[in-house]
């Protein structure tokens, strides 16, 4: 802070691109080239080729040139494509390549094994120069001693804020925030604001709006850039700031502050302590990640599927894997149990063995695309308990109407077929178990929901066994009570 009248948090600068494809030294904006990109933006596969045959050969001169013309971002994906040890043979031809920037973006299991290369001193240079935020991601998956020998190797304010950052629990706006901001008193006037702005040295890179604070630093509103530049210097700016503004408290949770933000059209917002003090801020583009890492854990954890990241060690897969694979095979023993009761039918009408698993499958595909919205809806906030009979009910209806539908369908094939009673019996069954899918894919997940759990973790292994079990009981169950087999 520069001082208490004039309150701002300080960021140091990024750091330029090494070396350069222009006159400037600066990179071209056009990012599809020819060359190397190909019409989706992705590198092409020959292009990749040409850097490994330049690894293979030792020629480091020419695997610069490649690497050279390449976006951060480009490169980080050039890493990840490459194998381990490709990897660290990559980063040594390119030592003054490998900006905050290239770490910054790398997959968080290919940064890590990078890191682990690099001693502490390399990796606090590489944290100085990120935003708060990014050095705290950097830094907070390493074992504690290589973390703490890092700390140990960065300068104090730096050290300071990451060890401030590294307190609030993971995932939520005291870890992701940026303590890069500009914050200003309320009596001042729009011309002294421009005047800081211009010839404050320290202040933040990048910023759309500027947090006005009172003398306890609290934050009583906002004035965005735009407003300042079109406002005469006269005017105060207590009377040209936004005093109606969303307040991001720093314990709370990341999901949490992506639906703030999406509700309330935010670009950024100012994240307070307890104390209701300013202590950084949230914007757009950090919600971005935010917005597409949970969507993506979202689908992996429907699918037991763990991290999902094909960069993930085996073994890590394996384990994350493996435990969701067990809970399927005790629910599926409960489906067989089921069939087990009615062996006497099966072994007097074959057929029943012939059709019994398209009951289950349409159920469990019923039970899926409703569970998926569920998840969805209590994701972002839909689907709450002021609305969850509602929500229900309509579930219940779509699922009669599909049952009907494919009941029709099923039956009428089946009748002619088979018989006419067994296509009714199908029917039948096919109704009950798409209604029960329905309602099992509502109820799980809210369940889960009320008990303080992630919806998405185990709801997949619930919905499969209550759909598989109902669908054998029903459509087995009724066969035998209609006298088809018994």
């Amino acid at each position: 802070m520069a001082d208490e009248t004039r309150e701002d948090e300080i960021g140091p600068a990024d750091p330029p691109f090494a070396g350069g494809s222009g006159e400037d030294g600066a990179r071209p904006d056009d990012r599809l080239d020819d060359e190397r990109h190909d019409e989706e933006n992705r590198l092409k596969p020959d292009y990749i080729r040409s850097v490994r045959e330049a690894l293979e050969e030792g020629d480091k001169g020419g695997v610069y040139d490649l690497v050279e013309p390449l976006h951060p971002a480009d490169i980080a994906d050039l890493l990840e494509l490459l194998e381990r040890d490709e990897r660290r043979e990559l980063a040594a031809a390119i030592t003054d390549l490998m900006s905050s920037d290239v770490i910054a973006e790398l997959n968080d299991y290919v940064r890590d094994d990078m890191l682990e290369a690099l001693p502490a001193g390399a990796v606090a240079a590489i944290a100085e120069q990120l935003e708060t935020d990014d050095a705290v991601q950097l830094i907070e998956d390493l074992e504690p001693e290589e973390q703490r020998a890092v700390l140990d190797a960065l300068d104090a304010e730096d050290r300071a804020a990451i060890e401030s950052a590294l307190s609030y629990p993971e995932e939520t706006a005291g870890r992701l925030m940026s303590r890069d901001f500009v914050a200003v008193p309320e009596h001042m006037t729009v011309g002294d604001l421009i005047d800081f702005l211009r010839e404050g040295g320290d202040l933040a890179n990048d910023f759309w709006e500027i947090f006005v604070v009172d003398h306890a630093h609290h934050p009583v509103g906002t004035c965005a850039l735009s407003w300042i530049l079109r406002t005469p210097r006269s005017v105060a700016l207590s009377d040209v700031m936004k005093r109606d503004q969303t307040l991001i408290p720093v314990t709370m949770d990341q999901e949490e502050v992506a639906l703030m933000f999406q509700k309330y059209a935010l670009i950024s917002a100012a994240v307070v302590d307890e104390s209701g003090r300013l202590v950084g801020q949230m914007t757009v583009d950090d919600v971005v990640h935010i917005i597409s890492e949970e969507a993506g854990e979202d689908v992996l954890l429907l699918s037991g599927a763990g991290d999902g990241d094909i960069n993930e060690p085996i073994r890590d897969a394996y384990t994350a894997r493996v435990r969701w694979l067990i809970a399927n095979l005790g629910t599926a023993l409960v489906a067989s149990l089921i069939i087990a009761m009615f062996g006497a039918a099966i072994e007097q009408l074959v057929a029943l063995a012939v059709l019994m698993p398209i009951v289950a499958s349409i159920g469990g595909n019923a039970g899926t695309q409703t569970m998926a919205v569920t998840v969805r809806a209590i994701a972002v906030n839909q689907l709450t308990q002021a609305n969850t009979g509602r929500i229900l009910w309509r579930e219940m209806r779509v699922a009669l109407l599909n049952g009907a539908t494919i009941a029709v369908l099923i039956g009428v094939a089946t009748g002619l077929i088979f018989t006419p009673k067994l296509g009714l019996v199908i029917a039948a069954a096919m109704i009950i178990n798409i209604v029960v899918a329905g309602l099992a894919g509502v109820l799980v997940p809210v369940i889960f929901d009320r008990l303080k759990q992630d919806p998405a973790v185990a709801s997949s292994v619930f919905v499969t066994m209550i759909t598989d079990s109902m669908g054998f009981f029903a459509f087995l169950g009724l066969a035998v009570w209609s006298g088809l087999a018994g």
